[in-house]
């Protein structure tokens, strides 16, 4: 299911709303991560860079076509190996792999669909025990250059509530801002 209001700007602009290596820094992301999947890879803004830090691979996967298809070309343009790109529906297929498969999950900017706890729930069942939900979204509390509108924006404790509905998941720490225009989450998996 394609989420709403998840059209991409063009992709050098997009590259210039986000810090990426810091907020790859936030999370925490290093040489001991292995294995991650990105759901909504889009242009794959984080997925070459998420590659070149981690020892695992990344499992990028989006809906799109063309985001597949331009993800894995950027994976290839940069020679990172230890990055798989698929196109997948997680909602209706889930990940397609056994539980516990993951260290951690991405979900950027995609929680303003119409099933967030499903989306949750989804990624909380490929995490390994102790795996990292790592979140970010546009903030709420500001106008911002792009993003879906305010009105479906989840706030960082909508966030915390669809996780305790999803089951098995709970915060690490507060929430916290990533300048300029988002603000990070972490959950882990019980």
């Amino acid at each position: 299911m394609k989420l709403r209001e998840s059209g991409m700007p063009p992709e050098d602009y997009w590259e210039t709303l986000m810090d990426v290596p810091g907020i790859l820094d936030a999370f925490g992301f290093g040489s001991r991560t292995q294995d991650v999947a990105e759901l909504g890879c889009g242009y794959g803004t984080f997925t070459v860079p998420l590659a070149s830090r981690i020892s695992g691979t990344v499992h990028a996967i989006d809906i799109d076509p063309e985001m597949v298809a331009r993800t894995t070309a950027r994976a290839l343009a940069a020679g990172v190996l230890n990055v798989r790109v698929q196109k997948r529906d997680v909602l209706r297929e889930g990940f397609g792999v056994p539980p516990g498969s993951y260290d951690a999950v991405l979900l950027f900017n995609i929680l303003h669909g119409e099933e967030p706890v499903g989306l949750l729930r989804a990624a909380a069942d490929a995490l390994r025990r102790g795996g990292l939900i790592a979140v970010i979204h546009w903030r709420t509390d500001l106008d911002t250059p792009r993003g879906p509108s305010a009105d479906i924006r989840p706030t960082p404790e909508q966030v915390l509530r669809w996780g305790v509905a999803a089951g098995g998941l709970d915060t690490q720490g507060p929430s916290f801002l990533l300048p300029p225009w988002h603000y990070g989450l972490k959950l882990v998996k019980l």
